[in-house]
């Protein structure tokens, strides 16, 4: 080979190593394709977040308006949450019995 020659065959692959490394980072690195498909997964999961926040957020504050504005609505969570009940009232509590076990 002659040294023209072989200077043309190592410029050549000096070429296709860097387009090789190009390849590599384009699919693996910090921006790569592979990162993008991540990023793309990561997106659509938080943007599916977000609209349950935002839904749940919607009937918290409708909530909270009822409570406001409401006495029925802060009568019923008394009721349900603390057990109350008004005077003259009567409170029956009732169990769940367990099936006779057959032997």
């Amino acid at each position: 080979m002659t040294k023209p020659h072989r200077g043309k065959r190592i410029g050549q692959l000096l070429a296709v190593a860097f387009a090789i490394v190009l390849m590599v980072d384009a699919i693996v690195g910090d921006r790569g394709l592979l990162a993008q498909r991540q990023a793309r997964r990561q997106y659509e999961t938080l943007s599916k977040a977000l609209v349950v926040k935002r839904r749940e957020n919607a009937r918290l504050q409708e909530e909270s308006r009822r409570l406001k504005d409401d006495p029925s609505a802060i009568e019923e969570l008394a009721r349900r949450e603390l057990g109350l009940i008004r005077p003259g009232e009567r409170v029956f509590i009732l169990k769940d019995l367990r099936a006779p076990q057959a032997n």
